[in-house]
């Protein structure tokens, strides 16, 4: 195993870094995460939905933890992905970042996805410094160029603090959130690693939790507070980041887009 090793928290952020120390329990080492800016965690962070009564209802659809539906999450860090190889339920790519920038592979991955018939996801890394409006505006018309469409899944990624309070992350995140939902009629996903969702999601838990934590094995997570349930937890990024979801890929898709919410709203 190697050792002191610095990585992109979940390949997410253009410059977020983070320190794997490993610690030795019972005779296994084990990797502590050590994120700038944030609260330490021993399960690595990566963070972003689950609106109350949906996920109610579609959690008694949940399945079972080996047949759990097993999907990936990339960005320009993960070039050239090759979508048709893998033995994917859904598949999650970066879109954007902070009020202007555009992930270069975006464009590519968010069709590929879509060819090879799989969920599908774009998820926006938050630079809580900025304007929470501009920057889910920004996404938005991202995502809508690229052809948003029935079943995708809307995400914020938040995973770091950009210097502000606990209490400014977290009305950060909030309209942000509530920003996507006004302009689309559903609930985004909200991604972040499990210390950090503890810690900046209080008032968040009707919205669907994606929770990073490497400490535990694939599925066997459970949710922080305010969170009830996940939706999808990641769980390893050798090479790519790993995820599972205890909803069907159908159960998925229903917490994604419907073009019929807003007129039905």
């Amino acid at each position: 195993m190697r050792t002191g090793i610095q990585k992109t928290i979940g390949k997410r952020g253009r410059g977020r870094m983070l320190l794997i120390v490993p610690v030795v329990a019972a005779g296994v080492a084990v990797p502590l995460a050590v994120t700038a800016g944030t609260a330490s965690a021993p399960e690595t962070g990566r963070p972003a939905r689950a609106a109350a009564a949906p996920m109610t209802q579609v959690e008694k659809k949940a399945t079972a933890p080996a047949s759990r539906p097993y999907g990936v999450d990339v960005s320009h860090h993960d070039k050239g992905f090759d979508w048709s190889q893998q033995k994917l339920s859904f598949g999650i790519a970066k879109a954007t970042e902070g009020v202007g920038h555009k992930d270069s592979t975006f464009t590519r991955n968010w069709t590929q996805i879509r060819e090879n018939g799989l969920v599908r996801g774009a998820y926006h890394y938050g630079r809580p410094g900025n304007d929470p409006v501009r920057e889910a505006d920004h996404y938005l018309k991202t995502v809508t160029a690229a052809g948003l469409g029935p079943g995708d899944l809307l995400v914020l990624d938040l995973e770091t603090t950009d210097g502000r309070s606990k209490r400014d992350v977290n009305a950060w995140a909030k309209r942000w959130l509530e920003r996507v939902e006004q302009k689309t009629g559903v609930k985004p996903f909200f991604y972040s690693s499990w210390s950090f969702a503890k810690e900046y999601g209080e008032g968040l838990g009707e919205y669907p939790l994606w929770v990073a934590h490497y400490g535990k094995a694939r599925g066997r997570v459970t949710a922080p507070a305010p969170w009830k349930k996940w939706a999808i937890h990641q769980y390893a990024s050798t090479d790519h980041d790993h995820n599972v979801s205890r909803l069907s890929a159908d159960g998925l898709r229903r917490l994604g887009y419907d073009p019929s919410a807003l007129s039905s709203g």
